[in-house]
């Protein structure tokens, strides 16, 4: 059995509530699966997400933090320590749920109605929190400034993966937008009168390829062109080359930024066009918290599945709950949906588990041990003592 503060009866109350849910929160997953919204545009799926936290009694705050897409649920009495539990539930552009996020969403919701159901005796407060926009949105950076976050003792979340990890790292990231532009001309009778935009951005392009042999470890430079000219008979005028940057660190972060900035910089001198450097918002590393990692690891391993704590060969890439985690004890475990190697987040074959019933199993295995977790950060302040002091030693307060 896991080091735990909640006593045989309420944990056997809690799993048995998760166990009455599953077919709601299975439909609603689904339903959010079959029914992809963008980043910010999420609507049906925090309006499904409300629906069920409301047809259990409780009620919910909608337009959280000015977001019309975030919400907040509580349960409990306000006082002593709170504990959020983060829905994400935007998809990919073309690729829909290829993230996972269906089942982000319904591993929250699933935590939450267990308690809900169960309804034990705690001091403090449980909440979930509807997080719009985490692909390339910042959704709980809004939030985070908006102090929806203020006050929160610990904030956990899962994420699908194709291995159980229970301390996983992220990448510090940028977007950048390069908007280049040069002078057009008919490109059969006076190209010699134009200065190809277009000319510029491949060559970018290049010059950062040219650089990756001497990127530490890790750092990711990833770019497409979103925009390369009007018609084939005209020199383009306009082209838009936009990149993810991504670091294991802040500091290192700013170096491969600056990389990329003068490859840009440097391309518009040689082709004799302008450039303009639009930095988008990027989402910190993530620092998860080990001790509280570590005790939502004890509750998997008494629901039959142990995980490892770390892999320091994988790497999520970005999240925006590496943002969170710099400010408050988080969490973001991994948990497989598919064998390991099989296929990835962002990757078709990954959409297809997260409508499997192998995803719906390990979204329910994430909820329970969530749900259990939550309540041992409320009844146990030992591990919230450990907890503090785990996160003041590894942000350096």
């Amino acid at each position: 059995m896991p080091t735990t503060s909640i006593d045989r009866p309420v944990r056997e109350a809690i799993l048995a509530a998760a166990h009455a849910v599953t077919p709601i929160v299975r439909d609603v997953a689904a339903r959010i699966f079959a029914h992809p919204e963008l980043r910010f545009e999420e609507t049906r799926a925090a309006g499904w997400i409300c629906e069920a936290i409301e047809a259990e009694g409780v009620p919910v705050e909608r337009g959280t933090g000015g977001l019309p897409t975030a919400f907040r649920a509580r349960l409990g009495d306000g006082a002593g320590p709170r504990v959020a539990i983060l829905a994400e539930y935007d998809a990919l552009p073309e690729m829909g749920h290829a993230c996972g996020h269906n089942l982000i969403a319904g591993g929250a919701l699933g935590a939450f109605l267990a308690i809900a159901r169960a309804r034990p005796s705690f001091a403090g407060t449980i909440e979930i929190i509807g997080t719009p926009a985490e692909e390339g949105g910042g959704g709980k950076i809004r939030l985070l400034e908006a102090g929806v976050f203020e006050g929160v003792t610990a904030a956990m979340m899962f994420h699908p993966y194709d291995c159980d990890i229970l301390a996983p790292s992220s990448l510090a990231s940028h977007w950048l937008s390069l908007r280049f532009k040069g002078v057009p001309s008919h490109a059969a009778m006076a190209p010699w009168e134009g200065k190809s935009a277009l000319a510029a951005a491949l060559a970018t392009m290049h010059l950062v390829d040219a650089q990756r042999v001497q990127l530490r470890d890790g750092t990711r430079v990833h770019g497409v062109v979103v925009e390369g000219g009007q018609a084939v008979n005209i020199i383009p005028e306009r082209a838009v080359v936009d990149f993810a940057v991504r670091a294991s660190s802040f500091a290192e972060l700013s170096i491969v930024r600056a990389l990329v900035e003068r490859c840009a910089r440097g391309a518009a001198i040689a082709c004799s066009v302008e450039v303009e450097i639009e930095v988008r918002g990027g989402y910190k590393d993530l620092r998860p918290n080990l001790p509280l990692a570590r005790r939502f690891g004890e509750h998997l391993a008494a629901l039959g599945r142990p995980a490892r704590e770390v892999d320091p060969v994988r790497s999520m890439g970005s999240t925006d709950m590496g943002d969170i985690s710099h400010v408050i004890p988080s969490i973001h475990p991994l948990i497989a949906i598919c064998d390991e190697g099989e296929t990835m987040c962002h990757e078709h074959p990954f959409a297809r588990h997260a409508d499997s019933d192998r995803g719906a199993e390990a979204m329910m295995f994430a909820a329970q041990a969530m749900a259990l977790t939550a309540l041992d950060v409320l009844a146990d302040a030992p591990l919230r003592a450990g907890m503090t002091s785990y996160f003041e030693g590894k942000n350096g307060r």
